[in-house]
């Protein structure tokens, strides 16, 4: 029978920080690192193919360079949606709801845009880059902890500021959508940061 210096012992709960907390918690960080690796490695090939693509086809404003500046808010959507279902368990999925939102609204606005020309398509892009820029600056502070998170929340700064000089641009005398498209590669660079930096988190370190 155990007397009362050890029932009080066996009973106390495990201290903050201690072995079995960790434990339990670090798997769903890891899985969630893990998945949000692949994503990113992926995000990078996209961003890299579609900027490539696009840069040698925005020229003019015909049916493939709308087309191909419809598809990249598009990506974006899908890539919220992976993030949303890896991430469920560590943290709070109202922002990649936001993402997901202000995506198909820039999609369906630049589809739109597409018929009354340069301007009125880079205003849609400069403001979705404005507000996606937003969405990944805050998403990646909440996930600092998990750890290759500052490519992520530089990468979201750089979109704010992109985006405002994309809608600035709408107002010159022959704005182009080439740097729109190549708005696309530092955004591929930071990806890949990211995904190697989060190697480390993804094997649970």
């Amino acid at each position: 029978m155990l007397n009362k210096t050890e029932r009080s012992v066996s009973l106390a709960p495990p201290l903050k920080g201690s072995p079995v907390t960790t434990t339990a918690a670090s798997p769903g960080i890891s899985q969630t690192a893990s998945a949000l690796r692949r994503l990113y490695f992926v995000r990078f090939a996209f961003a890299i193919v579609w900027a490539g693509v696009t840069i040698t086809t925005a020229k003019e404003v015909g049916p493939l360079a709308v087309a191909l500046f419809v598809l990249y808010p598009l990506f974006d959507v899908g890539a919220a949606v992976y993030d949303l279902r890896s991430s469920r368990a560590t943290g709070s999925p109202t922002l990649l709801y936001v993402n997901i939102a202000v995506s198909l609204v820039a999609a369906v606005g630049v589809g739109v845009a597409g018929a009354s020309g340069v301007p009125a398509i880079l205003r849609v892009w400069g403001a979705w880059a404005v507000v996606a820029g937003l969405v990944q600056l805050i998403v990646g502070v909440t996930r600092r902890k998990m750890g290759g998170q500052w490519p992520m929340i530089i990468s979201g700064g750089i979109s704010v500021l992109a985006g405002g000089s994309f809608i600035a641009s709408a107002a010159a005398t022959n704005p182009s959508l080439t740097n729109a498209a190549g708005y696309a590669i530092p955004g591929a660079i930071f990806f890949l940061i990211a995904a190697v930096r989060l190697g480390r988190a993804a094997k649970g370190n």
